[in-house]
């Protein structure tokens, strides 16, 4: 009678069990992600992203992309295109004659094109300070801006004689050390993957009605071939580290069986758009 009851006492705390996982699964936020085009960039000398002469004579367009995460807890805005200065009737081939840059349009108008207005993002975050990634951050300046706090300290920090204008506008400052989880339910996580630059990180974002969760690189890749070649531009912060951060964001993704979406990548792009239609 005893091995009965415990029998039956043993199914009825497996049961329970099977009933608490199956309430997380059924419990978890809706996630929505919108990605926008925060530019257009012609690489007119390619052999910058690498640390040889690989790409020596070669030319590639870059798409320019910047994405809003809508939670339940608040929208999230990652990174911020080009400047809005670039949003003009020819592309502008800029002094270092490495680039030729345009912008289709502003923040505004892009936004209001999928519902949302800039003063509706609880959170905004960028993989890193280049400029092709701090746009229109100063339009930002409501949200509360995350940033790894050695990439904080290398663009405003109080020591500086010289900080960064585009991010002079953001007061509402939350900065990490490390990866984050944003909302604190593990649908969108800041991973850090330094080297691109000294704070430069990659975002994780498990997406409402997408089987796979998607993988935002930052500037980890800027296309296909670095990727699979592990190249490392010429103007990275540290080589080291960002061969270090290729390794934990391959074993990250391959543990999360995510869709990594390459963010200068036209090909991306596209394929992130269909993603998201369905």
């Amino acid at each position: 009678m005893k091995k009965i009851f415990f029998l039956l006492l043993t199914i009825s705390i497996i049961g329970c069990k099977k009933a608490e996982k199956k309430a997380e699964v059924v419990s978890k936020p809706e996630v929505k992600l919108h990605q926008l085009v925060g530019g257009s960039i012609f690489v007119k000398k390619l052999e910058v992203f690498s640390q040889d002469t690989l790409y020596t004579g070669q030319t590639k367009q870059f798409t320019d992309a910047y994405y809003v995460i809508s939670h339940p807890k608040g929208n999230l805005m990652w990174d911020a295109g080009l400047p809005e200065q670039l949003v003009i009737p020819e592309p502008f081939d800029e002094p270092s004659g490495v680039f030729r840059i345009q912008r289709p349009d502003s923040l505004a108008n892009q936004l209001k094109s999928i519902g949302f207005k800039i003063e509706d993002f609880k959170y905004f975050a960028m993989s890193h300070s280049h400029f092709d990634h701090t746009g229109h951050a100063n339009l930002m300046k409501d949200a509360t801006w995350i940033v790894q706090e050695n990439e904080f300290n290398a663009n405003v920090g109080d020591t500086l004689k010289q900080k960064n204008p585009a991010l002079a506008a953001l007061k509402n400052v939350q900065k990490i050390t490390g990866d984050y989880d944003v909302f604190g339910d593990g649908t969108v996580l800041i991973k850090y993957m330094p080297g691109h630059t000294i704070g430069h990180q990659v975002l994780y974002v498990e997406v409402a009605g997408i089987e796979k969760p998607v993988l935002l690189t930052g500037d980890l890749y800027h296309f296909e071939e670095n990727r699979t070649n592990k190249g490392v531009p010429s103007f990275n912060y540290d080589v080291k580290q960002t061969l270090e951060s290729m390794e934990l964001f391959e074993a990250f993704a391959k543990e999360k069986n995510a869709e990594i979406i390459i963010q200068h990548s036209p090909k991306d792009f596209k394929k992130l758009e269909e993603l998201l239609k369905k």
